[in-house]
């Protein structure tokens, strides 16, 4: 997330600045070599791919701020955020894929950066790729995955993240619920609100708000990416050369990129974009197989959907919009809600003394795509009549689609149960009935763009 502030360094070109003014700018961003000895590379598509990673690194960042933030402890030296930016080749339109930090991968074979040990290709986490070999693995795990080449590196910490929203003057954020998180210290009431650039960092860093963790993490990364867009293309920053220099001036000493990103770089990419706004970009996030996959050594990883996530790929290489990377499957009478099920977890437990309606109700909610244990308990009351969706109140939303499934059921409020929702399954338990995310659906990637994610 922390990677948006670079997107809007690019998008602050678009005014058509002079040489002059950007000259010297480039000269305050570090230098990386990610691309160094790469053989095998995927061909070149049409347009301008980027790869974004956002970084823990906190090193700037002062002790008022860090408990102000909940910004302690040791950086992980690994990749928070990893989105690829797709600029069209015509320059009218900006495609954001965003690549969930515990997605599944298989690195190829490399040096550890740390051991200096040499490693064949083996199963990883794709944010830890970083840890291992730095930019350059990043860079060949992130292609050897999706096919397509990388153009450009940029890397963004902590600092330059804060820095780009105060010196912006802050950025405009809406949310229809209230959102909570006690790890990151996040508490927004319905409604709008102008965020400086520790309370963004809050609301990009949460993924504690409910039970759609990263991925609702991911949302709203890209709600506040459209946000960013909007604020700096509205604000005068674009016209203002002097304005434009000092934003840059404050980002850029946090910033890493490759050798072959620079001034001309940026004003001829700026000059193709001036009439950018936040309707000529598209965000989505690669499109989700499996949740949970159980790998040995790694725990619970996210497995792609190898075929839909082709499909999106190739519209990045093909440089087509990513709507059309494929339709939008039917619904087929399954009733809407707000977070999919794919999102929620979910133990069952058996509240009546019929055998094996636990089971049949964990196979039920299971088919519909909730993550169940798989492994039904007995309620400590088996004379349970009306079936009930136990959660915790950070979860609420998460609680309020599992109940949809459960035509009848009753919500209850139980403070400190966690993220995992309990379902004790009643006499009046009929059948669960098939619910569908609005936003983050299973396999499809769901596309939106800028406009229609800001304040309306």
């Amino acid at each position: 997330m922390r990677a948006t502030t670079t997107l809007s360094v690019v998008l602050l070109a678009a005014a058509g600045i002079g040489h002059s003014v950007v000259a010297g700018l480039d000269a305050d961003i570090a230098r990386v070599d990610p691309f160094k000895d790469m053989k095998n590379r995927p061909r070149a598509g049409h347009g301008m791919n980027v790869l974004l990673v956002g970084t823990d690194g906190r090193d700037h960042i002062t002790e008022a701020e860090r408990r102000r933030y909940r910004l302690g402890g040791a950086p992980c030296h690994c990749t928070d955020t990893i989105m690829i930016v797709h600029i069209s080749e015509d320059r009218e339109r900006a495609s954001v894929v965003s690549l969930p930090r515990d997605s599944y991968a298989e690195t190829p074979p490399h040096t550890d950066q740390v051991t200096g040990k040499e490693h064949s290709g083996h199963p990883i986490k794709i944010n830890s790729a970083y840890a291992e070999g730095g930019p350059q693995l990043t860079v060949r795990t992130v292609e050897n995955m999706t096919h397509v080449k990388i153009d450009h590196y940029l890397e963004v910490d902590f600092t330059s993240f804060m820095k780009t929203v105060d010196v912006l003057g802050g950025v405009r954020i809406c949310t229809a619920e209230p959102l909570k998180d006690r790890y990151t210290g996040l508490d927004l009431a319905p409604g709008a609100h102008t965020l400086m650039g520790g309370e963004a960092l809050q609301y990009v860093r949460s993924r504690h708000t409910d039970a759609s963790s990263d991925l609702g993490r991911m949302k709203r990364q890209q709600r506040f990416l459209a946000a960013l867009v909007d604020r700096a293309t509205s604000s005068g920053v674009l016209l203002n050369p002097l304005r434009f220099r000092d934003v840059t001036r404050a980002v850029l000493g946090s910033v890493r990129a490759d050798r072959g990103f620079g001034t001309d770089e940026l004003l001829d990419l700026g000059r193709a974009m001036r009439s950018f706004s936040p309707s000529s970009s598209e965000f989505t996030t690669v499109p989700i197989g499996r949740m949970g996959y159980m790998v040995k050594g790694l725990g619970s990883t996210l497995k792609w959907d190898t075929e839909k996530a082709q499909r999106l790929f190739r519209a990045l290489r093909d440089d087509e919009p990513l709507a059309a990377a494929g339709a939008r499957p039917r619904d087929g009478g399954a009733a809407r809600v707000d977070v999919a099920p794919q999102q929620i977890r979910v133990q069952v437990e058996n509240g009546t003394r019929t055998a094996g309606l636990g089971r049949r109700v964990d196979a039920a909610l299971a088919a519909t795509g909730f993550r169940t244990t798989r492994q039904p308990v007995s309620a400590a009351d088996p004379s349970t009549r009306r079936t009930v969706v136990a959660y915790d109140p950070r979860w609420d939303r998460s609680a309020k689609s599992l109940a949809t499934a459960l035509p009848g059921s009753e919500l209850r409020a139980v403070k400190g149960l966690g993220s995992t929702l309990k379902v004790i399954a009643g006499t009046d338990f009929h059948h669960v009935r098939k619910v569908r995310g609005a936003q983050v659906e299973q396999g499809e990637p769901s596309v939106v763009r800028g406009d229609e994610v800001g304040c309306s």
